[in-house]
């Protein structure tokens, strides 16, 4: 196969075009898929040590955006104050 010219500069600028598709979506990535900070590891690790009274180690965190938990405890909290004071 014969290399022509304009076959090596449509190779050349076809790689251009995926180096700067990938650098994009790593971007994004890394956007969405934060780091987590040693900080934040030191402060889990010391609640599952408290919770289980020994040292735990830490294979995997996932970061969850949302509010699930925040919602759960309004509504465990709504839950128990219409107990208290009955529906309306």
């Amino acid at each position: 196969m014969s290399e022509t010219p304009d076959t090596v500069a449509e190779l050349k600028a076809l790689v251009a075009e995926l180096v700067a598709r990938v650098q994009t979506l790593e971007e994004l990535a890394a956007r969405q898929h934060p780091e987590v900070s040693e900080d934040v590891l030191l402060a889990i690790s010391a609640a599952c040590a408290a919770f289980l009274g020994k040292r735990a180690t830490i294979k995997q965190v996932h970061l969850r955006r949302g509010d699930t938990w925040a919602s759960q405890g309004r509504i465990a909290v709504q839950q128990s104050h219409a107990a208290v004071h009955g529906t309306r």
